[in-house]
């Protein structure tokens, strides 16, 4: 049974996810994985492009347009499908993705943590601090996956995001923190696969020297998405340009969902 976790990087840029996540681009040269480039939708901004990846739809026709926009997603989307399948969703993310899944608005206390199965997302570990540690997000998403074993898990972390916007893309901090969301990464990803999960890393949006992102520039728009499948040799760098528009219909390709007719990008195929 094919089980899918989404890695979204919060601000992972391309090109620094080659130049610095070691183990990512270790599995990319051995062909164990396959790294495709994604030039992402627009507005580069957070809120809209989560709904964009979970929707398979541009921001102009899901309608969150902006981070100010607080709303349940009132389109078809990846947590709705596959809870409607009968099988088990989680996350370990911030807390607008409860707002655009499970409850608007988002409170503290009673959905900081959420297990029950009448949710979209049934299992969610949430957080309201950009500078919440990446480390301890990734344990809870572990947590997660040995507790519930998910058949689709959505790990967002904010760090590279909270570097970005505070430093700058072009600083130590920044790069430094893909190094370290790398190594956070490795022991995870083999643990996964090993437990039959396909893993995507990937960003939302990127982010300039500074620290803004929004717009239409490549720095603000370029992310990777690295595809790492059990059992399975990868393609290597495959120099293809894929859409942010694909990520959705591919999850629920994998898992044997039938796709929305609202999602019209697709899926990939990594045969």
């Amino acid at each position: 049974m094919n089980k899918v976790i989404l890695v979204l990087s919060d601000a992972l840029r391309y090109d620094v996810a080659v130049d610095n996540m070691g183990y990512l681009m270790h599995l990319v040269e051995s062909k164990k994985s396959s790294l495709y480039k994604i030039i992402g939708e627009l507005p580069s901004m957070s809120r809209p492009m989560y709904e964009t990846i979970h929707t398979g739809l541009p921001s102009s026709e899901h309608g969150i347009v902006a981070n100010s926009i607080v709303r349940l997603s009132d389109q078809p989307n990846v947590f709705q499908a596959v809870k409607a399948a009968g099988k088990v969703t989680a996350a370990a993310a911030y807390y607008w993705y409860s707002e655009l899944y499970n409850h608007a608005p988002y409170n503290m206390i009673n959905d900081k943590e959420t297990d029950d199965v009448s949710l979209n997302i049934q299992h969610g570990r949430f957080y309201t601090e950009d500078e919440y540690p990446d480390k301890e997000l990734f344990a809870s998403a572990a947590s997660l996956v040995r507790r519930f074993s998910p058949d689709y898990l959505l790990l967002h972390p904010m760090g590279m995001d909270y570097h970005g916007e505070t430093f700058g893309s072009d600083t130590k901090e920044y790069r430094n923190h893909a190094t370290r969301q790398d190594m956070w990464l490795a022991p995870l990803i083999q643990e996964w696969t090993a437990l039959g999960y396909t893993v995507f890393v990937t960003g939302d949006h990127g982010i300039n020297k500074d620290g803004s992102h929004g717009g239409a520039a490549s720095e603000q728009r370029t992310v990777p998405f690295f595809v790492i499948q059990p059992n399975v040799k990868g393609r290597g760098d495959t120099g293809q340009i894929v859409s942010h528009l694909q990520i959705a219909p591919t999850i629920l390709s994998l898992l044997e969902i039938p796709i929305p007719s609202t999602m019209k990008q697709q899926p990939l195929s990594f045969d």
